[in-house]
């Protein structure tokens, strides 16, 4: 664990009560009044030592005696909320209903409600689930998903939810080491976002998606090209389970990732192999491949690598045709991914521009739906797992992904909330008050690993729980026979809808036919496996 550093908020408290204590022997046998002072500082500075020494709340941790306005404010948050901030069901990009639910089941706290939904079932956009009266049960044991199509030699069984790409260099070593310690207990997966593995997975021992990006951190040459000798080195480590390449990410698609410099340490720099003093920009696009087809032998070129490890890619869904030109390249040779993961446009952990974050790629459920169909349409779902990664806080929200067509999900923001994370909105800042995205020795030091990796634990295992409960609900006895009609949407005031209804899904092989369905036929028509440009007519 990182220790503070030399200068800190808890280092200058130390020695104002010092100085203090100091002042009160000296003067208290002359002026008796002062023993009144002694009376009222006492308890502060008794509640400053605790608030020191204790690790379960980072912001006291971080911040003595002052740290407890934020929980006063909360108590009182009724009153005030109510009337002059928002709604419980109003906050963005979370609401307090949905932070309460991740800190209540990150802690194994009471997670009921109670007088019924503060949701409106009236309103355009409520979506639910509807439940049999012959309910079926679940264990979770049975959420395990195996990731690995016919040319992996190395499947991996992984659970049904896992932690998302979040590197370390955006996320202090501290969180990473938490996160990674909570996989191991849990037995899920943490993705290592690009920024490469560092020496906090390791210590964590959970199991690792090795991300790897446009920069090729941990996995590059001096001129930033890919190694492959270097790739071969660090994928052959018995941690390292499944390889992502990540061609595009929601919160900022076409961008490349941003680690700012006020960020960047001297052993992030060494992990990742960039220089110190300047902001790491991952360029937006791959050098090591420019077409679909040197896309899906790059996928064929890391699984030989890896020993036959599942390889696959992670995108923001944008052009559709060149989705589809991808899918072209697979059917042609026969190569494909272990598995695609989806995430949405919606964004997520990463500093982006405004415009990014809010207006470029697609929403993760027409991302997923799309993608879903397009591998049904060439016949290629069967072989290769989809992953959905976008905003899942909740067991409805994993339901409701896997019924869009996800086989399992990744968890960033609700990962992080179970570390302390209050959506104080300061990840691009390095001022995180909660010490998760900062590499800021004196912040970090407030988040205690080896109390956070149990909430991290907490959190995964009651999720996966109450999936079982929602699935058995429901009368089904697997997440497998989740299907789009099994969602509902409530479209206008007095109609309602499944999702089967919503959007068009796809048979086996259909995009593989002449008479097509005419929504797909001009995308298909343009997409080229030689190229992400469209075909010219």
């Amino acid at each position: 664990m990182i220790a503070d550093s030399p200068i800190s908020v808890r280092k200058v408290f130390y020695v104002l009560t010092i100085l203090y204590l100091g002042m009160l022997a000296a003067v208290a046998p002359i002026y008796l009044e002062i023993l009144w002072t002694l009376v009222i500082g006492a308890p502060l500075i008794l509640l400053g030592l605790r608030d020191v020494f204790q690790k379960s709340q980072t912001v006291p941790r971080n911040f003595p005696i002052i740290g407890h306005l934020r929980y006063l404010l909360e108590e009182i948050r009724p009153e005030l909320y109510q009337y002059f901030v928002e709604s419980d069901t109003g906050g963005r990009p979370f609401n307090r209903l949905e932070r309460s639910l991740v800190y209540q089941r990150a802690k194994n706290a009471r997670d009921t409600v109670p007088f019924g939904t503060q949701q409106d079932v009236y309103e355009v956009g409520y979506e639910w689930v509807n439940h049999s009266l012959k309910p079926a049960h679940l264990d979770q044991t049975d959420l395990r998903v195996a990731v690995g199509g016919p040319d992996c030699k190395q499947p991996y069984s992984a659970s049904l939810l896992n932690v998302s790409a979040m590197s370390y260099g955006s996320l202090s070593a501290n969180a990473v080491l938490a996160l990674n310690s909570g996989a191991k207990m849990g037995n899920f997966a943490h993705n290592t976002g690009e920024g490469g593995i560092s020496k906090f997975h390791h210590q964590g021992g959970g199991d690792l998606i090795w991300q790897i990006g446009t920069g090729y951190f941990a996995c590059r040459n001096n001129d930033g090209s890919f190694s492959a000798e270097k790739f071969a080195e660090k994928a052959s480590q018995d941690q390292v389970k499944m390889i992502e390449i990540k061609l595009s990410q929601g919160a900022k698609p076409g961008h490349g990732g941003i680690l700012p410099a006020a960020k960047l340490t001297k052993e992030i720099a060494e992990i990742r192999g960039v220089p110190m003093g300047q902001d790491v920009n991952s360029p937006p696009g791959h050098s090591a491949f420019s077409t679909p087809l040197e896309l899906i032998e790059f996928v064929q070129l890391l699984r030989e690598k890896s020993g036959g490890k599942p390889v696959g890619f992670k995108l923001c869904v944008g052009k559709r045709r060149e989705f589809l030109a991808i899918c072209k390249a697979m059917h042609e040779t026969g190569i494909k991914p272990d598995f695609i993961t989806v995430d949405g446009g919606e964004g997520g952990t990463g500093a982006a521009p405004l415009e990014f974050t809010n207006n470029i790629g697609s929403p993760l459920s027409e991302g997923l739906i799309f993608v879903h169909n397009a591998l049904t349409g060439f016949d290629l779902r069967k072989d290769i797992r989809v992953i959905s990664s976008g905003k899942v806080m909740s067991g409805f929200g994993i339901v409701k992904r896997l019924a869009l067509g996800a086989d399992l999900c990744n968890s960033a923001r609700a990962m992080m909330m179970a570390l302390g994370c209050i959506q104080a909105l300061k990840c691009n800042t390095n001022r995180c008050p909660v010490g998760v995205a900062t590499t800021d020795r004196t912040l970090m030091y407030g988040l205690d690993p080896s109390d956070k990796k149990v909430r991290v634990y907490n959190l995964h295992k009651n999720l996966e729980k109450s999936v079982c409960e929602i699935i058995g609900a429901m009368g089904l006895k697997d997440t497998d026979n989740l299907r789009p009609w099994h969602l509902m949407r409530r479209v206008s005031s007095t109609e309602i809808k499944h999702y089967g209804e919503i959007y068009e899904y796809l048979e086996p092989a259909s995009l593989l036919q002449s008479d097509m369905p005419k929504s797909y036929a001009r995308a298909v028509a343009s997409a080229q496996s030689s190229s992400f440009d469209s075909v010219r007519h």
